[in-house]
């Protein structure tokens, strides 16, 4: 079996059900359900629907021997699945079939499933914490947050799943926190941290030492972009120091810091006076040039445009209800599954809605992303 067969590294998660009462293996549970969400299934019952439709074909991969589960069994087995078994499996699967490079752009960041609040259990909304590969357009892990927490606390727990050594891991400010720092740099990764006033002391130093008149007219390295639409433009404008002044001091207490950035951007209406400037700072132990520093955390919000939104859009994981134990928490990772699979294969050049149309009708499509993922 190839190492990076997706079901070879969920082998190992373990069947909490009672032995004597099994009738439908795990395996053939979860490669259902990762079938079905990567043809547009949105919940237990189309899931189940896909099944009986597809058992002939399904059955050239596993067994089924009982046929296809009810979607009562599906809601059960899933919610039973331990969430961290399942992380550790998902990671250690993506790390044998995508190979980072050397100053790769990790963007982390979280969302929230705001179908999984329960009001009548008096649940509150889950919240997933994903690390996504921007150059290749997958997600590496994701961990989700604790309920008394944040992303502070989640954050370093995802970063043990990953590795990503040699790799720019970029962050907004929730995460610009010392001890995220210290355990990206742990990994042999990189840092480039969003400042805002959670850290007032970075905030009131950027304030003094790169004031808006003084950007504008940086005499040092710097990098601008235009971008014109009908009816407005926008200029953005990167630019990148050592670290001097203030930041002397408080590098002690930033592990490796050595470049300061700063990003200003400001957008023009026809026949409009210029909007405000929106000022922006970064800190990074990354040495980096300002086209470096502008094309990092521009990649930063393909997390945001390219995975969150297309798990709205395409997925419909806002509007999913299921919210039975811990089947919210993995059906997210299913569906980051179902994205990389998806999003990762080319040779089909389509959004991602039409991918899952083709794939619910038409098997050999769906065989074909099976295979490139080491199905057999």
């Amino acid at each position: 079996m190839q190492d990076h067969d997706l079901l070879s590294h969920f082998s190992i998660i373990q069947d909490y059900r009672q032995t004597g009462k099994i009738e439908h293996k795990l395996s053939d549970i979860l490669l259902l359900v990762i079938c079905a969400v990567i043809a547009g299934a949105e919940g237990w019952e189309e899931i189940e629907d896909f099944g009986h439709d597809r058992l002939t074909w399904l059955q050239e991969y596993a067994d089924f021997d009982n046929g296809i589960p009810s979607h009562d069994t599906l809601a059960r087995v899933m919610s039973l699945i331990n969430p961290q078994q399942f992380q550790r499996c998902f990671a250690n699967w993506m790390q044998s079939c995508h190979k980072l490079t050397e100053g790769e752009v990790i963007a982390i960041d979280g969302k929230t499933l705001r179908g999984s609040y329960d009001k009548r259990r008096r649940t509150g909304a889950i919240h997933m914490v994903s690390a996504f590969s921007t150059a290749n357009g997958v997600v590496l892990g994701q961990v989700k947050t604790d309920e008394k927490s944040n992303e502070i606390t989640a954050i370093p727990e995802l970063l043990k799943l990953l590795s990503v050594c040699g790799c720019l891991v970029t962050l907004d400010a929730m995460g610009c926190q010392k001890a995220i720092a210290q355990a990206i740099l742990d990994k042999e990764a990189n840092y480039l941290l969003a400042v805002k006033g959670n850290q007032k002391r970075l905030e009131e130093a950027f304030a003094k030492h790169f004031p808006l008149s003084h950007a504008v007219q940086y005499p040092g390295d710097y990098f601008s972009t235009i971008e014109k639409a009908p009816g407005r433009e926008e200029t953005r404008f990167h630019i990148v120091s050592d670290v001097i002044g203030d930041f002397v001091e408080l590098s002690a207490d930033w592990p490796e810091l050595k470049t300061l950035g700063v990003a200003l951007s400001f957008r023009t209406t026809q026949g409009e006076i210029p909007e405000n400037a929106t000022v922006r700072y970064y800190i990074s132990s990354a040495t980096l040039t300002a086209k470096q520093f502008a094309d990092a955390i521009r990649n930063h919000w393909m997390i945001e445009n390219q995975l969150h939104w297309r798990l709205d859009v395409a997925m419909g994981e806002d509007d999913c209800r299921i919210r039975r134990d811990k089947a919210a928490e993995n059906l997210a990772g299913i569906r980051h599954i179902a994205f990389n699979v998806l999003n990762s294969h080319k040779t089909f050049k389509a959004g991602m809605k039409r991918k899952q149309k083709k794939a619910a009708m038409n098997t050999d499509y769906l065989s074909e992303l099976l295979m490139a993922k080491g199905f057999s």
